[in-house]
């Protein structure tokens, strides 16, 4: 099974090409869709969360609200945070993966926004990154509800610049010129990487 890692920085549109990638017939595991589960009721990082940061567990879940007022407070939280979290989404990464490589998927896609800042790129056969002029991005993003110019500049002190991320990429798919564009890119991506001839970026793999 070919596993490609998608990622991208925030407004870029790698929501809506994830699921472009699943039409295509990909199995698509979602990093945070799989931390929500974490903090729902009954999930396992709300205990671990919950004793690390007081006061954030409402009702049996982790209150996200409050969790990222904890983390506001505090400029060592993201690394406590990061420490419970990971290896949680990184068991059930691999518990997903197992799974649908048993039903004969030949091909996963794992929507991980911070790919590279976690070094998850390295355990990928190859990595696509979802880019968008920074104009484009910008409007997308300040369109969002109760979304502002100070808290998008912090989310992107977070991540990796969309520079950097597009030099590492194997494959890079540019949202800015529409989805029919995009929907040709993906297409020729899913092509070339179950073509016979094409070669993972991990060594020995092929």
């Amino acid at each position: 099974m070919i596993i490609v890692g998608l990622t991208g920085s925030i407004g870029m549109g790698k929501s809506t090409t994830s699921a472009m990638f699943a039409d295509e017939g990909a199995a698509v595991w979602n990093a945070d869709d799989a931390v929500h589960r974490l903090y729902a009721p009954g999930g396992a990082a709300v205990g671990p969360v919950g004793e690390a940061f007081p006061g954030v567990v409402v009702d049996g879940a982790v209150d996200r609200t409050r969790l990222a007022e904890a983390l506001g407070r505090d400029d060592t939280a993201f690394k406590r945070l990061e420490r419970i979290v990971h290896p949680l989404v990184a068991e059930g990464r691999l518990e997903d993966l197992a799974r649908a490589e048993a039903r004969g998927v030949r091909l996963a896609v794992l929507d991980i926004p911070l790919l590279f800042e976690t070094g998850g790129d390295a355990a990928m056969d190859a990595v696509v990154v979802v880019s968008a002029d920074p104009e484009i991005q910008r409007a997308r993003v300040l369109a969002r509800p109760g979304m502002t110019a100070e808290r998008f500049a912090a989310i992107l002190e977070r991540q990796t610049p969309d520079a950097e991320k597009r030099r590492r990429a194997d494959f890079v798919i540019d949202t800015g010129r529409g989805l029919d564009a995009a929907r040709v890119q993906v297409r020729r991506i899913v092509e070339t990487v179950l073509s016979p001839g094409w070669s993972s970026r991990r060594p020995g793999l092929s």
